[in-house]
């Protein structure tokens, strides 16, 4: 009897674990342009339990997003700033950089502080952003462009490179920066020849899809970490990136209230249209 008494306390609790397991995390953050919706990743849980706690103690509310920058991202949750608590003495928050999250338009991430003082890429222990970025071409997407950049310049330095020389000055001076990437493009094979070199950036075929469809910041992958979604209210992300700013910050400043609700995923999947990622 007693055997039959623990087995069945152990079914409930692994019965109640995974009724708990099929809840989430519903955030939301309004603000005076509209509310944007999101969910937390599960396999950044630092960075998703901190972000609830703030939210859940209230310590996002009149925080602003004080960095917006059109068809890149919207940047805001600066508590500590509010708090008033010195520089010095901003937590920080390990890096969960996971392969699998990247940074397509509406994903969140973690800002930080650059790697000549941060080389573990320790997260800022509140700020956020939303990604926003712009749509590329296959051909853009897949080339090195640093180092195309490199190359195009050593390679007009050649005295046959007379005419492309001048043609890039020209471009470079009219400031048709548009102009100046499409022309290093057509130049990649040639290049690669010329100089026996590989311009290649691999993707994932789900990568090139996402970021040749629905756009977003490549060149940010693998160095920030990304641990949400917006899954509803983009377009109040993007309304916020297109306003007057000053040093890129909102002249009129846009402030936010965080708060957090305990829903089934399947009703989130469903009243949101949205697939969680490896949901079994």
């Amino acid at each position: 009897m007693r055997s039959l008494r623990s087995l069945l306390f152990i079914f409930l609790c692994a019965s109640s674990f995974a009724c708990a397991a099929e809840k989430d995390y519903l955030i939301t953050i309004e603000t005076s342009h509209g509310n944007i919706v999101a969910v937390l990743f599960d396999d950044t849980p630092a960075h998703k339990s901190n972000f609830i706690k703030l939210a859940e103690e209230g310590r996002f509310d009149s925080t602003e997003f004080q960095r917006v920058i059109k068809d890149f991202m919207v940047q805001g949750g600066d508590v500590f700033t509010k708090e008033k608590l010195p520089a010095q003495e901003w937590p920080t928050l390990p890096a969960e950089i996971r392969p699998t999250h990247y940074h397509k338009k509406g994903m969140i991430a973690a800002a930080r502080q650059g790697d000549s003082i941060n080389p573990e890429r320790r997260s800022n222990g509140s700020q956020f952003y939303i990604v926003l970025g712009k749509v590329y071409n296959e051909l853009e997407l897949t080339t090195d462009m640093e180092q195309l950049q490199k190359a195009f310049m050593k390679y007009i330095e050649l005295g046959s490179q007379e005419e492309l020389k001048n043609q890039y000055i020209r471009l470079y001076n009219e400031q048709k920066y548009d102009s100046l990437t499409t022309m290093l493009l057509s130049k990649r094979e040639e290049l690669e020849k010329s100089l026996n070199i590989n311009l290649t950036k691999d993707f994932t075929a789900e990568q090139l899809e996402a970021y040749t469809t629905v756009g977003g910041t490549p060149h940010l992958d693998k160095e920030y970490t990304v641990f949400g979604e917006v899954i509803q209210g983009l377009e109040v992300a993007e309304v916020i990136s297109n306003l007057p700013t000053q040093r890129d910050r909102p002249i009129e400043p846009v402030y936010m209230k965080v708060t957090v609700e305990k829903m089934p995923r399947k009703k989130i999947e469903k009243e949101y249209n949205y697939s969680y990622p490896n949901v079994e």
